[in-house]
């Protein structure tokens, strides 16, 4: 059974940090990238991050790059999206997606969510001002 378990949301305030794991089994993840979109209210699917375990690429959206850093543990299958200097506009529901172009596609807008093989469940992270 595929699985992507996501966790680690929360409410924190604005500037400070919060780190999402993102645990995949079920499948060869060597084969994927394993990455996070999120999704605000009334607004569609943000790529945010995606690492590739085979080879460590990465690709981060400019939105965030500089205050969130993916990090990968390729014993446990684990990806990990450190958050920091959080702001409001972060607030999303967090999703955990696996990337069958390895991150190469991931920002690709045409590509885009469509283009995931799994999902995970997701968490929901929300920055009070």
């Amino acid at each position: 059974e595929v699985q992507l378990q996501a966790s680690g949301g929360g409410l924190v305030q604005a500037g400070g940090s919060l780190r999402l794991p993102c645990a995949a089994s079920g499948f060869t993840v060597a084969d994927y990238g394993l990455g996070w979109f999120r999704q605000a209210p009334g607004k569609g699917h943000e790529a945010v991050s995606c690492i590739s375990l085979r080879d460590g690429n990465t690709a981060t959206a400019d939105s965030v790059k500089g205050r969130f850093t993916i990090s990968s543990d390729n014993t446990k299958n684990t990806v990990y999206l450190e958050m920091n200097s959080l702001k409001p506009e972060d607030t999303a529901f967090y999703y955990c997606a696996a990337d069958p172009s390895r991150c190469r596609l991931f920002l690709d807008p045409v590509v885009a969510s469509g283009g995931m093989d799994y999902w995970g469940k997701g968490t929901q992270v929300t920055v009070s001002s």
